[in-house]
């Protein structure tokens, strides 16, 4: 019951649209600032880099996202007078060994991957590794980059969910608008400039299997360890020049981009497999229920949660 999780707050929807409404319309600014710039996002992500250094202009991207995760813990606290941990998950406390496990599998799976893309493709990288230049990365990425990654998290499968979830009354509704949204967030990315609208496919549907692992599970943790190693990996293993993290990471990818298979695999091949292997590790079941099914009254709720108090 992690929707309903929300009724542990000082309940008014009112307050779950504030922060989105915000963050949407500056994303929509951000848009219209790209699309009708005479400058592309690549050649002003490559001006910037001249300019202050590739480390500075990471920390530069990151560091609203890193305030944007404090914005949002502390409405939840503040605010709403929930707790973070509610916020998080539905389990009594939040549950590291997910959040790790996640990280790992799949940080160790990327990983994996690139070194036999490499090993196959090896005319499309070249070793780009300066110690010198990668220790202050790393500092960088392991500091911020999991602050960015768990604000996203926070604002779209937690804030917004739950919200979005009490207000409908279901869970597909927010299951739905928030994948969305959370594809739409990367519209101005350098990538989808340089490889079309099509890789918006990749983008919504990875927001949808966040989504829906979010719901199986009942919490954030597998996303928040999911979104954290793929984001914090790829900075520190491979960049490129048309990619939203430019960075002094060991390989550098000097392939021609092009739109293909490779952007369509994890949505319909890589996601499944680790919904299915996440499911039998942690014994999901009722997938109907739990993505399609309605979303219990506040008054539900409670007689639920006393219920489950007298027999334990």
């Amino acid at each position: 019951m992690y929707i309903e999780q929300g009724y542990k707050g000082n309940i008014g929807l009112w307050k779950y649209f504030i922060i989105p409404i915000c963050f949407i319309g500056f994303m929509g600014i951000n848009y219209v600032a790209t699309v009708t710039s005479p400058v592309s996002v690549e050649d002003a992500l490559q001006q910037m880099i001249e300019q202050f250094g590739s480390n500075l202009v990471l920390i530069i991207l990151l560091a609203p996202l890193a305030v944007g995760l404090i914005v949002v813990l502390g409405w939840t606290f503040l605010v709403h007078q929930q707790s973070i941990t509610s916020l998080t998950t539905s389990r009594k406390k939040v549950d590291w060994k997910r959040i790790f496990f996640a990280f790992g599998l799949w940080g160790g799976l990327t990983i994996l991957l690139t070194v036999i893309d490499i090993y196959f493709s090896p005319d499309s990288y070249e070793l780009n590794f300066n110690m010198s230049k990668f220790i202050p990365l790393a500092i960088i990425a392991i500091l911020l980059i999991p602050l960015q990654t768990s604000f996203e998290e926070y604002l779209f499968r937690g804030h917004m969910m739950q919200g979005l979830g009490l207000l409908a009354k279901n869970r597909w509704v927010p299951l739905v608008v928030t994948s969305v949204l959370f594809g739409l967030m990367h519209i101005a990315n350098p990538e989808v400039e340089k490889l079309g609208y099509g890789i918006m496919v990749y983008y919504i549907g990875t927001g949808f299997f966040l989504g829906i692992m979010t719901l199986m599970d009942e919490g954030l943790e597998l996303a928040l360890g999911f979104h954290a190693a793929n984001n914090l990996i790829t900075a520190l293993l491979v960049t490129a020049d048309w990619t939203a993290f430019q960075t002094d990471s060991i390989y550098r990818d000097i392939s021609e981009p092009v739109l293909g298979w490779d952007a369509l695999i994890p949505v319909f091949v890589v996601f499944p497999i680790l919904l299915f292997l996440f499911s039998r590790k942690y014994g999901w079941s009722n997938w109907k229920e739990k993505l399609f099914g309605k979303v219990l009254t506040k008054e539900e709720f409670v007689a639920q949660n006393d219920s489950e108090s007298l027999l334990a």
